[in-house]
């Protein structure tokens, strides 16, 4: 017999990575990680009244949407197998304030599209937001005195916002605004109201980032922001404060962690499964949306493709679930298989 060794087989001792990728059943075979609808949690936008669906002109293909249309969104998202939606209010002007009172208003938008979805869609998770942002005049995430975001009368109110939004049948507390010690002083207030079942998704690593620009604009905060939030957000430049800052949240009580925003911290979401274990979670924030969709929309990338492989690589670094504007698209893709 003809000796066929290659000069490649001696290099690489007759090693070669490539016989498991020629064919796609092998592919298939041996992938390590699979999106499905499962990992999906999809963040929506709700305005006061009827009978509404308003296109947001820097997240194309998002709309802000009344509670009635929001709770018909909500069921098809439900019948695409989507666990989860996360809701986000864009309230009237005259309603917000310094302190963002409207957020202890028991009837607030926000409680009110929870009630309504939990009513028409039961079998759906509701993820809530107890950040001040939507409620104030300056649209920062907490109480404003000066030039200072108090941390503590801030925390006073959120646990009495994350109560009510638990009253209004919300599954999840997802508390964004970043104050010291607010994981457990929710924990502490949810339990005391008899919530012991309502769980805590922790923003752990909120970044003060350049992504987030398409979702002020969604909530109406972009020309409110007085200065910066780099006093309470981490900072970009900051792995190890980070995991610090969800070690704490992990002790207080935290069911779930989130870091925010998504691609640009893949090292943080492996950091955290690796360290802690639970379950971890990305926000694909609005403005890694609205890149790939402005690119695709140039012909510049292929969207559908980098949609999939964007949130294929929160899976590989950890994460097991994701926070994605893209969650029902991407539903309607996988159910074609």
């Amino acid at each position: 017999m003809t000796d066929k060794t290659h000069l490649v087989d001696h290099i690489t001792g007759h090693r070669r990575m490539r016989r498991i990728r020629r064919a796609d059943w092998t592919r298939r075979l041996v992938r390590e990680n699979q999106l499905t609808a499962d990992d999906l949690i999809w963040p929506v936008f709700v305005v006061p009244g009827t009978n509404i669906i308003d296109p947001i002109p820097a997240m194309p293909g998002v709309n802000r949407m009344s509670v009635d249309k929001l709770v018909e969104a909500v069921k098809e998202a439900a019948d695409l197998g989507i666990p989860a939606i996360a809701t986000f209010p864009n309230i009237e002007m005259d309603l917000r304030d310094e302190t963002g009172s409207q957020v202890l208003e028991a009837n607030n938008l926000i409680n009110q599209a929870t009630a309504a979805i939990k009513k028409a869609v039961p079998n759906i998770g509701v993820i809530t937001d107890v950040a001040l942002d939507p409620f104030t005049s300056h649209g920062h995430d907490g109480i404003l005195r000066g030039d200072d975001i108090v941390n503590d009368e801030t925390v006073d109110q959120v646990v009495r916002a994350a109560i009510m939004q638990a009253d209004a049948g919300a599954d999840i507390i997802a508390p964004s605004e970043m104050m010291d010690g607010r994981i457990g002083a929710i924990r502490r207030g949810l339990d005391a109201a008899g919530h012991q079942s309502v769980g805590i998704m922790s923003y752990a690593t909120k970044f003060s980032s350049g992504f987030y620009g398409p979702y002020r604009e969604a909530i109406s905060t972009s020309g409110l922001l007085k200065g910066d939030k780099n006093s309470y957000y981490i900072s970009p430049a900051n792995g190890t404060e980070a995991m610090r800052d969800a070690a704490l949240d992990v002790e207080e009580g935290a069911d779930m962690l989130m870091v925010k925003p998504g691609l640009p911290y893949l090292d943080i979401c492996w950091r955290l499964k690796e360290a802690f274990g639970l379950p971890t979670f990305a926000y694909q924030v609005s403005g890694e949306y609205s890149q790939v969709k402005a690119a695709a929309m140039n012909g510049w990338i292929d969207g559908d493709r980098v949609m999939m492989e964007t949130l294929l690589c929160f899976k590989r670094a950890g994460c097991d679930g994701i926070l994605t504007y893209f969650a029902v698209d991407v539903a309607k893709k996988l159910a074609k298989g």
